[in-house]
């Protein structure tokens, strides 16, 4: 995609975007745009990593599980150290929370703590690394809550609609860069010949003819009467020309990506069959709020099936949800059937 405009000399970087970007607001202090680079910089290092994944003998499993259960890859345990190490001493975060450990992830004594707190899912869809299937990491940025030092659990819980930057870095056939500090959501490319994100795809709008739909139909028989209602509907209750195409990759963020540009919806419903998922698989902070926050601002919504996901009040660390995303019309027909059936 063409981004630069009418002068094909014209290249935007991403540190010249952001601190253009702050210049729109006078207030700002500049501590946001430094977190935003630091984003960056560890997905140039994570980038490094996936592209050389079976070179650098990093593929597989460490033998080991997280908090969530999951069999922990190498490259998560890469990921997620790699963003903790480059953010726990620049004096800018009260405190971290990683999908990939059970409480916060404290401040070290030796370094200040600052007024943001950064919640994230180091490498999104690591079950699909050793298959060479596009992953992700999703970043979540809110300010602290509590006056000073280091950052307590009320720092973390907060729901999204109070998030002041959220993102996503997609591993795939090229490194992007996604995020929106609340005035729209703007791409990034990462060109490997000069390591640098550019602008790509500015002012990133969900498209008002949809094109998709994701889910996993091999859970299908486990939905709601609503979902199953709902997932008819998509495929124009099998009227093939009224139908939108599924599409399914399995990584979300390679999903939520592949439906921001061209229009769709990306549904995870509770399973009625399985008695770890009664309330959704997805995580509520690392995944369906960051989410939600860009969806929004690209013109969509986000919906657990019952409310907006934004404005869910968090109760726990790990807390899991449904999540419907995408095409704004999409997700509340989404609702609307869910309310008439379940």
């Amino acid at each position: 995609m063409n981004t630069q405009g009418n002068d094909p000399y014209q290249i935007t970087t991403i540190e010249r975007h952001i601190l253009d970007e702050q210049r729109h607001h006078p207030e700002a202090t500049g501590v946001l745009t430094s977190l935003l680079y630091d984003i960056a910089l560890a997905g140039k290092v994570i980038a490094s990593k996936t592209t050389r994944a079976g070179l650098a003998e990093i593929l597989g499993r460490t033998g080991e599980t997280n908090i969530q259960g999951e069999i922990v890859q190498k490259l998560d345990r890469l990921a997620d150290m790699t963003i903790y190490r480059l953010n726990d001493h620049t004096g800018r975060l009260a405190a971290l929370a990683s999908e990939e450990h059970e409480g916060i992830l404290d401040i070290p004594d030796k370094y200040p703590t600052g007024k943001y707190v950064l919640l994230y899912d180091p490498l999104d869809g690591s079950s699909n690394i050793d298959y060479n299937i596009p992953v992700g990491t999703i970043f979540a940025f809110y300010p602290r809550v509590s006056d000073d030092g280091p950052g307590v659990m009320a720092d973390v819980l907060q729901p999204g609609r109070n998030l002041v930057a959220a993102g996503y870095i997609l591993y795939g056939s090229s490194t992007m860069l996604v995020y929106t500090t609340g005035a729209g959501v703007h791409g990034f490319t990462l060109d490997p010949t000069v390591g640098e994100f550019l602008l790509s795809h500015p002012h990133i709008r969900i498209p008002e003819q949809p094109v998709y739909f994701s889910a996993n139909m091999g859970y299908r028989l486990n939905w709601s009467v609503g979902v199953r209602r709902y997932t008819n509907y998509l495929q124009g209750d099998n009227r093939r020309e009224n139908g939108l195409s599924l599409r399914y990759v399995g990584s979300l963020v390679a999903d939520f990506h592949r439906n921001l540009l061209a229009g769709g919806v990306f549904y995870y419903p509770a399973d009625n069959e399985d008695p770890e998922k009664p309330h959704g698989k997805l995580r509520l902070l690392y995944e369906a709020a960051p989410l939600a926050f860009i969806a929004e601002q690209a013109g969509g919504y986000a919906s657990n099936g019952m409310q907006s996901i934004m404005h869910i009040e968090p109760e726990s660390l790990h807390q899991r949800t449904p999540l419907f995303i995408g095409s704004r019309d999409l997700v509340k027909k989404a609702e609307s059937l869910i309310s008439e059936f379940d």
